[in-house]
C-alpha cells in the first residue's frame, strides 16, 4: 500500500504535494515527445501534481509538451513556469508570461518564478508579478537560485515578502544551502523546490548510497529522494520520462530510513561546515 505523498503549505495557504515533477531537458527531441507526455500524465495519476517547467527549457518546447499533456487535465495540475532574468523587466515579465501561457495552452499559472537574478531591478519584477496576480494570470510567484542576501533584498522591496517559493539546486552531493539558506527559508515558511534531486544520476553509483538502498530493497534514487523528503519545507522535483522510474520516484515516499543509515549518508555526503557560494547548474 503506497503511503500518501506528504504536503507542503506555502505562505499563501495553498496545499501542494511535497514530491513534484520536473521537465528540464524535455521538449528537446520531438521523437521523445509522446513518452514525455505520457510521463507527465502518469505523474498526475500518481499524485505528483506539481509540474515544473520554464520558458528556457528547449526554448519553450518543454512548455508545449506540458501543455499537450495537460490539455484535458489542467485542473489536476499545480503548474509552475519561469521567466528568464533578461526578460524580467516590468513589461518583459508580463509579455513572457503571456508567451508561456500560450505555449502551455492555459489562461493561468499556479506559480511563476524568476529563474535567477539578472540586471532588472527586483522592484520591477515583483511589481509585474503582483500585476499578473491581480489579473488572475498567476496565483502566486516566487524565485529560483536566490541566496540569503538575494532573499533579504527581495523581502526589502514592496510586496517582496509575497514570495511563495525558492527553487534551488539541492541533493545529497549539493548540501551547501543547509548552512544558512535552507534555515532562512524554513524560518520564513518559504518552501524550497529541489531541482536535480539525484544530481542527474551522478550520485547513484556512490557505494554508501547503494549499501543503504540495498538494506531497504530500494534504489539509490529512491533513497536520494527520501533524503529530501525528510527535510522540512523541501519538495524534490525529479524529471524522468521512464514510466518505471517515475513509479519508483513516487514510491520513495514509502521509505523510512533509520537514524543510523542517515548518519552513514552524512559521512558519505557531509553537510556544510561553513558558508558555500550558491551552486547552480
Amino acid at each position: 500500500m503506497e503511503d500518501r505523498i506528504p504536503s507542503l503549505t506555502p505562505p499563501d495557504g495553498t496545499t501542494v504535494p511535497s514530491l513534484g515533477f520536473g521537465t528540464w531537458m524535455m521538449g528537446e527531441n520531438k521523437a521523445e515527445a509522446q513518452a514525455e507526455i505520457d510521463a507527465i500524465r502518469l505523474a498526475l495519476d500518481l499524485g505528483m501534481t506539481v509540474i515544473d517547467t520554464a520558458e528556457m527549457y528547449a526554448d519553450g518546447d518543454a512548455e508545449q509538451v506540458v501543455g499537450e499533456a495537460l490539455k484535458d487535465r489542467r485542473d489536476e495540475a499545480f503548474l509552475v513556469s519561469k521567466v528568464l532574468p533578461w526578460n524580467a523587466s516590468y513589461d518583459g515579465t508580463i509579455a513572457a508570461c503571456t508567451r508561456s501561457l500560450h505555449r502551455l495552452g492555459t489562461d493561468r499559472l499556479d506559480l511563476y518564478l524568476l529563474h535567477w537574478r539578472g540586471e532588472h531591478p527586483l522592484e520591477d519584477t515583483v511589481a509585474a508579478m503582483e500585476e499578473l496576480k491581480q489579473a488572475g494570470r498567476i496565483s502566486a510567484w516566487g524565485v529560483s537560485n536566490f541566496d540569503v542576501d538575494d532573499m533579504e533584498e527581495l523581502f526589502s522591496v514592496p510586496d517582496g515578502d509575497n514570495c511563495a517559493v525558492n527553487q534551488l539546486l539541492y541533493n545529497l552531493s549539493r548540501r551547501g544551502i543547509e548552512f544558512d539558506l535552507l534555515p532562512w527559508c524554513q524560518e520564513h515558511r518559504i518552501p524550497v523546490m529541489a531541482y536535480s534531486p539525484i544530481e542527474q544520476g551522478r550520485i547513484l553509483h556512490n557505494p554508501e548510497l547503494i549499501h543503504v538502498a540495498k538494506a531497504y530493497q530500494a534504489t539509490p534514487a529512491q533513497v536520494a529522494l527520501a533524503f529530501l523528503l525528510e527535510r522540512e519545507c523541501v519538495m524534490p522535483i525529479p524529471k524522468t520520462s521512464n514510466l518505471r522510474r517515475l513509479q519508483e520516484n513516487r514510491n520513495a515516499v514509502d521509505l523510512d530510513i533509520s537514524d543510523e543509515d542517515w548518519a552513514r549518508l552524512d559521512a558519505a555526503f557531509p553537510p556544510p561546515a561553513r558558508k558555500i557560494p550558491l551552486e547552480m547548474i
